[in-house]
């Protein structure tokens, strides 16, 4: 097997341990490569009885962003079990179901180790070691699905975003999004334990907090959502003065928040897309496509194909194989749900999801095009459309603005047929989001019907 991230992790020890490598903002602790290496040991020491027998079986826990965060993951990798991140804002009734539903071997449960085989359903193991995490799909139309990474992926991953984003561990990353997330794990969680790239753990995810934290702290890269993104370049009196690099990723940046923060800041934001079976897939190296609405050209070392119908397919290192026929070029290779362009310049721009065509009184409608023309519209942030259920089914719109709805369905009515144009509407402040930066789609469908609807 070629190296494991234990193999990564004791030779970053060994190049930086004395330097700094995570910093809580909230509390302003600090903490070595060495001293990180030592309290996962400690952790390990504590917890060997539920260890026992747990290598290539999976364990489940969750962690806000810290010092223990890493205990846990650091442990996990030593002890050669799966590792399976999980939002800390997860119930914990949610995250039993979930171990018991992937026969782990053991759940991090009220600050213990807790094992979970029993004589009638022993846990699960991987047997071929080159397994080591389980990815999580965000679950925000259902259950999480379980997605089973190799070392070498996951490594492939950090390697491929570090090298196409000029990130080095003279870099300070700024973490606010999820350490566990397919996003902070190829961004923040694997430059740190495989290259030595140190990361402030950011004290709370609002405006003057983050400023604080930046002016203090001096971080050079934040990799971020467009939520937060929206609510900084709203904000006055802000500086993010030793940022030098911003990006954008979890669900599309609108242009209009690109623009704001631009003006506001002087900088460009770079957009990010990715997916948790394939790690990062494409970046905007110099932040100006994003002001055209492009997601960028693919990574180094990621392989973009476009297929029949604006399907994408993607191929790299990084690229899932586990319960995955599709291969190229001797690498994983993964069909994306997004439909896209590819310009001339091999620039993506994302079109919306396969499958959202629905009929409306025996017409059919795409409702990402109405999403799309809904975000298109001067004042609008952002736009989520869906359609309810029943036998006499509508289209309902929650649009981010400060305009109201009839001025939003007048300036529609112009861009669209009428049997296209919403008949339910829900005007916010901003869209509800989950902890992965995504738009909170079931709550959203909840609001505008009243109760789930589809997508």
């Amino acid at each position: 097997m070629s190296k494991t991230l234990l193999d990564c992790w004791q030779d970053t020890v060994r190049q930086h341990g004395a330097k700094v490598a995570l910093i809580e903002a909230a509390t302003g602790h600090t903490y070595t490569f060495a001293q990180l290496d030592a309290r996962s040991d400690a952790w390990l020491q504590a917890h060997r009885a539920a260890l026992a027998g747990i290598a290539g079986r999976s364990v489940v826990f969750s962690a806000s962003n810290g010092a223990r965060w890493f205990d846990l993951m650091l442990g996990l990798i030593k002890s050669r079990a799966i590792a399976v991140p999980m939002d800390a804002a997860e119930p914990a009734a949610a995250q039993r179901r979930l171990a018991e539903a992937l026969r782990a071997g053991a759940l991090w449960e009220q600050d213990r180790l807790v094992p979970l085989a029993t004589a009638q359903r022993s846990a699960k193991r991987h047997r071929d070691a080159a397994y080591c995490l389980i990815k999580l799909t965000s679950g925000s139309t259902g259950t999480p699905r379980p997605l089973l990474f190799t070392h070498g992926q996951m490594i492939a991953d950090a390697t491929q975003v570090m090298s196409t984003m000029g990130i080095t561990p003279a870099d300070l990353n700024y973490a606010l999004i999820p350490l566990g997330h397919s996003y902070g794990l190829g961004n923040i969680t694997l430059p740190l334990l495989i290259a030595g790239v140190p990361t402030v753990c950011g004290s709370a995810p609002l405006p003057h907090a983050i400023d604080a934290d930046v002016s203090k702290w001096k971080p050079t890269v934040f990799p971020s959502v467009p939520a937060i993104l929206r609510a900084l370049a709203a904000t006055e009196g802000l500086k993010l003065e030793s940022l030098r690099c911003v990006i954008s990723a979890g669900a599309p940046l609108p242009v209009e928040t690109a623009e704001a923060f631009r003006r506001r800041f002087g900088r460009y934001v770079h957009s990010f897309y990715g997916s948790s079976e394939t790690g990062g897939i494409s970046y905007d190296r110099a932040g100006r496509a994003t002001l055209a609405g492009s997601v960028g050209t693919a990574l180094d070392g990621v392989t973009l194909t476009l297929l029949r119908g604006n399907r994408l397919q993607v191929s790299s290192a990084a690229v899932i194989t586990a319960s995955n026929r599709r291969q190229h070029n001797g690498h994983g290779a993964w069909l994306m749900a997004d439909r896209v362009t590819m310009g001339p310049d091999h620039r993506l721009t994302l079109l919306g999801r396969r499958g959202t065509t629905v009929k409306i009184a025996g017409r059919r409608v795409e409702l990402a095009e109405v999403a799309a023309s809904l975000k298109r519209l001067a004042g609008v942030d952002d736009a989520w459309v869906g359609v309810s259920e029943g036998a006499e089914p509508m289209i309902g719109a929650a649009v981010a603005s400060q305009k109201t709805a009839a001025d939003l369905r007048h300036a529609l009515v112009a861009e669209l047929p009428s049997w296209k144009v919403p008949k339910k509407w829900l005007v916010l402040p901003a869209l509800p989001q989950t902890e992965r930066g995504k738009i909170a789609t079931r709550a959203l469908s909840a609001m505008v019907f009243g109760k789930p609807a589809t997508p």
